[in-house]
């Protein structure tokens, strides 16, 4: 049975039709989700809450992919990408680790060759 798609557009929605597309592999959710976003993406009515979704990694890399205005929009917005916080290093070096144990080495084995009969002779 065909599902019809609600006519507004909202965020719950975008973010289920691309959760369904990546868990699924269903090209029409994917469609929809990326339809639904340049509704969001290309009307300045609407950019606020298309900043809002772009939190989502899905979101993010669909914009990223297909869409490619987040960052304008941002920038219009005067927002900017939070940088993440970085831990500081603490102690500087890594520890030495301890040297590896090197195996003893193999007496030699007998070939699985073993050279033909001499008492033969070659054919």
């Amino acid at each position: 049975m065909a599902r019809t798609a609600s006519p507004r557009v909202s965020s719950a929605n975008i973010l289920a039709e691309l959760r369904r597309a990546a868990r699924k592999g269903d090209r029409a959710a994917l469609t929809l989700a990326v339809e639904q976003m340049k509704i969001l993406a290309l009307s300045p009515r609407y950019w606020e809450k298309y900043l809002a979704l772009l939190a989502n990694p899905l979101a993010r890399l669909v914009d990223l992919l297909v869409i490619k205005q987040g960052d304008r929009i941002g920038q219009q917005k005067g927002r900017k990408v939070p940088a993440t916080p970085r831990a500081p290093r603490r102690g500087g070096r890594r520890p030495a680790r301890a040297p590896r144990r090197r195996r003893p080495p193999v007496p030699s084995q007998p070939s699985l060759f073993p050279d033909p009969d001499p008492s033969r002779g070659t054919a």
